[in-house]
């Protein structure tokens, strides 16, 4: 059996990427960062809102200013992390790699770039991921390759995950 994906690591497709990969691999690090970020929000907030002499209440300042910034700011990566780790990833990949046609068969899968071909194997998959439109395959902490189920051809959705579990024996996990 083949099945033939033909990639484009758009916006979307690196947003799904970088969600996976936090979903999976740097689940644990990344509870803890977004526990870490939401403290200091709160503790932002509460010192913007605190005043020494007069207890809470709000009174605009520079200070407070400054601090209803940073608090935005810190707000807006804890939402949007994936979406910025996504951009920040399609600003890194090199030229002639932002379309890839990849086979997959028994032996391993071929991915195919204007650069060149390169070979994989199964066995290099640490974990295995999925959403509605992508298939996400995690390699390490900091790299992984994302298969767009409206672009594939060989055979059905369905049909892929089972011939990837076959060959990983490993189970996608729904982001």
């Amino acid at each position: 059996m083949e099945f033939v994906f033909e990639n484009q690591y758009d916006q979307e497709a690196m947003t799904a990427m970088a969600r996976g990969l936090r979903k999976t691999v740097r689940a644990k690090h990344s509870r803890r960062s977004h526990i870490f970020g939401w403290i200091v929000t709160v503790l932002a907030l509460l010192l913007v809102f605190w005043s020494g002499e007069n207890g809470f209440g709000f009174q605009l300042s520079l200070r407070s200013v400054f601090m209803l910034i940073i608090v935005a700011v810190l707000v807006a990566v804890l939402l949007w992390e994936d979406a910025i780790n996504g951009y920040v990833a399609r600003k890194r990949v090199l030229p002639g790699t932002q379309k890839a046609n990849v086979t997959f068969r028994e032996d391993g899968f071929t991915s195919e770039t204007e650069v060149g071909s390169t070979a994989f194997r199964y066995d290099k998959i640490a974990a295995l991921a999925e959403n509605d439109h992508y298939f996400i395959f995690i390699y390490s902490a900091s790299h992984a390759q994302i298969y767009d189920k409206r672009r594939m051809s060989g055979g059905t959705p369905d049909e892929f995950r089972a011939f990837i579990k076959r060959m990983t024996e490993k189970q996608f996990i729904k982001i």
